[in-house]
C-alpha cells in the first residue's frame, strides 16, 4: 500500500467516523454494553436474603434450579438496562449530530438542545408535563457533562 492509497484510507475513515449513522450506531452500541455491565452489576446486588418471603422460596429450592433462577434474572435485567442505555446514547448522539450538522457549529446550543429532543421523547410517555420535564432535565444534564468535558485540562 503507497502513501497515497493510505492516505485516501484515513480519509475515508474520518469521514465515516464523522457521518450521523456512524456516530449513532457507535454510541447506541457503546450504550448497549454499558448498559448491559451496569444493569449485571446492579442485578448481581437485588438477591433477596431467605428472611423475605421471596428468598424464602428461593433458598428451598435445589442449589442447581437456585442458580439457573439467578443467572435468567441477571440476564434478564442486563438485557433490560443495555436495550436502555443503547436507546438513550443513540438518540442523544443522532439528535445532536443533526442538530451539529443542521447548525454547522460545535457549541454548547447543540448539546442543551439534544439533551432536551432526547429527554422530551424519553418523557412524552408522561404527557406534555412528562415530556417538559424529560427534556429541562435530560438538557440540565447535557450541560453540566458538557461544560465538564469542556474544560481546559491542567496539565
Amino acid at each position: 500500500m503507497d502513501a497515497n492509497q493510505e492516505a485516501a484510507m484515513v480519509r475515508n475513515l474520518q469521514a465515516a467516523m464523522e457521518s450521523c449513522p456512524v456516530k449513532t450506531a457507535m454510541s447506541g452500541g457503546m450504550g448497549f454494553a454499558l448498559g448491559g455491565a451496569f444493569g449485571l452489576f446492579m442485578s448481581s446486588m437485588s438477591y433477596d436474603t431467605p428472611l423475605s418471603p421471596q428468598g424464602a422460596a428461593i433458598s428451598a429450592l435445589p442449589w442447581k434450579e437456585q442458580l439457573r433462577r439467578g443467572f435468567r434474572d441477571m440476564g434478564a435485567k442486563s438485557l433490560s438496562s443495555a436495550k436502555g442505555f443503547g436507546l438513550v446514547g443513540a438518540m442523544y448522539a443522532g439528535s445532536e449530530c443533526c442538530i451539529e450538522g443542521f447548525r454547522a457549529k460545535n457549541d454548547m446550543t447543540n448539546a442543551v438542545a439534544a439533551g432536551c429532543v432526547t429527554g422530551g421523547i424519553l418523557g412524552a410517555k408522561g404527557g406534555p408535563t412528562g415530556a417538559l420535564i424529560g427534556c429541562g432535565g435530560f438538557a440540565a444534564f447535557s450541560v453540566a457533562i458538557e461544560t465538564y468535558l469542556r474544560m481546559p485540562s491542567n496539565e
